[in-house]
């Protein structure tokens, strides 16, 4: 994210605009997993333990964190596939110092995911057991992004190749990601679902989760059509909800290419005004695969850059306001823990 600013990447964070609204924390008291968030130094903004342990500890009852691959401190020599094991080594030695307690109760990166490459196909193998190894045993799989759309392709931050999710080589990565006991993030915009299908329909086996609720872009040529976007992506969400062995996150909403734009406003939103905003997405997705299969993320600091960490939380709480106490439970921090294999809180 160096270099010239384009339209749609992420907005900067800027502390004194968050700080000009706050709200009291609704539901003080709900346990939380947070199964989404990043740790970086090698950008303008590093984002690094005590910045995630100051976020955490503004109110909300946030037990454990899993940290998801960012392209953070690889290796800057070896095999080329061998040097995302830096990033796992650079968070595993973070949730090490997180343990000791001197950060507060909540236990950072108590799951870790990173990256390889699945066009390796079986090839894979050799760098997951490395990620295993590093990891001291918080390592849980690996995310290999797949964002990609003509349309905002030209000023988008960079994606991958088209059609990632329907290479061959690729899928056999995946399945050996999965053979392995690991799981596996797909990260994609809404258009890009049906190859999502192709995967898993390639992949039964291995425990799959959608990141961002499938990326539903609301920028580019689909600026303005939100309502035609919103019936093609629950179309497609439906579809995808056959597949048994894929879990949805609930989050990542706040980014640029998703469209509501909160920061170009004069305050940041409060937690009823992205509630509203939101709420359509997530209760399709919570009723398409139910709450066991669904969890909420924060995708901090990249939402940070549109709104502040207790009024994210506050609003996914509002969102949930209507579900049962079992429901909530598999939201917060339930259906993470299972799926990340991490110890249950509650």
């Amino acid at each position: 994210m160096s270099g010239t600013r384009l339209p749609f990447h992420h907005p900067r964070v800027r502390p004194d605009w968050l700080v000009r609204l706050s709200e009291d924390i609704l539901d003080p008291g709900q346990p939380i997993i947070d199964p989404h968030h990043h740790l970086w130094r090698a950008r303008p903004d590093p984002y690094l333990l005590e910045d995630l342990v100051a976020d955490v500890g503004t109110g909300h009852d946030i037990r454990a964190t899993v940290f998801i691959q960012c392209g953070s401190a690889y290796r800057q020599d070896g095999p080329e596939e061998m040097r995302p094991i830096g990033e796992t080594e650079f968070v595993a030695a973070m949730s090490a110092e997180s343990e000791t307690g001197s950060h507060g109760p909540s236990r950072a990166a108590a799951g870790i995911v990173g990256h390889a490459d699945c066009r390796l196909g079986d090839k894979i193998e050799p760098v997951l057991l490395a990620h295993v190894a590093a990891g001291g045993g918080r390592f849980k799989g690996i995310r290999h992004g797949a964002t990609y759309d003509p349309g905002i392709a030209p000023t988008a931050p960079p994606g991958a190749p088209p059609g990632l999710f329907l290479d061959a080589g690729f899928q056999a990565g995946v399945a050996r990601t999965g053979a392995l006991g690991l799981t596996f993030e797909a990260w994609c915009y809404h258009p890009q679902l049906s190859d999502l299908a192709a995967l898993l329909r390639a992949c039964p086996g291995g425990k799959i989760v959608l990141n961002h609720l499938g990326g539903p872009l609301g920028v580019g040529p689909y600026e303005s059509r939100r309502a035609e976007v919103f019936s093609v992506w629950a179309a497609s969400m439906r579809e995808l909800s056959k597949y048994p062995n894929l879990f949805v996150k609930l989050g990542g909403l706040a980014m640029n290419v998703n469209g509501f734009g909160y920061h170009h406003e004069v305050l940041p939103p409060g937690s009823g005004e992205m509630a509203a905003a939101w709420r359509p997405y997530m209760e399709t997705a919570i009723e398409a695969f139910g709450a066991s299969r669904c969890m909420f993320e924060s995708n901090f600091p990249v939402d940070k850059g549109m709104c502040s960490y207790p009024v994210l939380w506050n609003a996914f709480k509002r969102i949930a306001s209507g579900c049962s106490a079992e429901e909530k439970a598999a939201l917060f921090h339930g259906t993470a823990a299972g799926f990340y294999g991490l110890a249950a809180v509650g």
